[in-house]
């Protein structure tokens, strides 16, 4: 499969005082003795992953003009930066995934301990309402009978 698609990059002289952001829009115009250069530069496309003896291993070893090796060149290095940034990418979302688990155990371990299965306040609760009862039956067996 072979790539027709170009890119047309042109250039000109502006004025040094100008603002760049807002040029007029007869700034690529070809007019009145305007120096305006153009380049065409061929688009290639490269898969990230290739066949050994594919035509496209076979264009990237045969000899061409320098300027095609540049953009060859240029192509294996936008490739190598883009395989940096999905391994970078990819050890930020297991980094993030590792954070999440992390967080989840400690809110089971933060839960845990505030609503334990046999709490200390609802011993010393029990304990209280078994002195108090304790008190009380003490109370009413004790007490003398004023039978005369």
């Amino acid at each position: 499969m072979q790539c027709r698609d170009k890119f047309l990059l042109q250039s000109t002289i502006v004025s040094p005082n100008g603002d760049l952001d807002n040029l007029p829009p007869d700034t690529f115009n070809k007019e009145n003795g305007k120096v305006l250069e153009e380049r065409k530069l061929r688009v290639v496309y490269l898969s990230p992953i290739s066949a050994k003896g594919s035509p496209l291993d076979e264009s990237l070893n045969r000899p061409s003009r320098s300027l095609e090796n540049l953009q060859d060149t240029a192509s294996i290095e936008d490739n190598r930066a883009l395989q940096q940034l999905k391994e970078e990418r990819d050890a930020a979302i297991q980094q993030t995934k590792q954070l999440q688990q992390e967080l989840e155990m400690i809110k089971r371990l933060r839960h845990r301990r505030r609503d334990p299965d046999f709490s200390l306040k609802f011993a010393l609760f029990v304990a209280f309402i078994g002195i108090i009862l304790g008190c009380l039956l003490k109370l009413m067996f004790s007490s003398p009978s004023s039978t005369v």
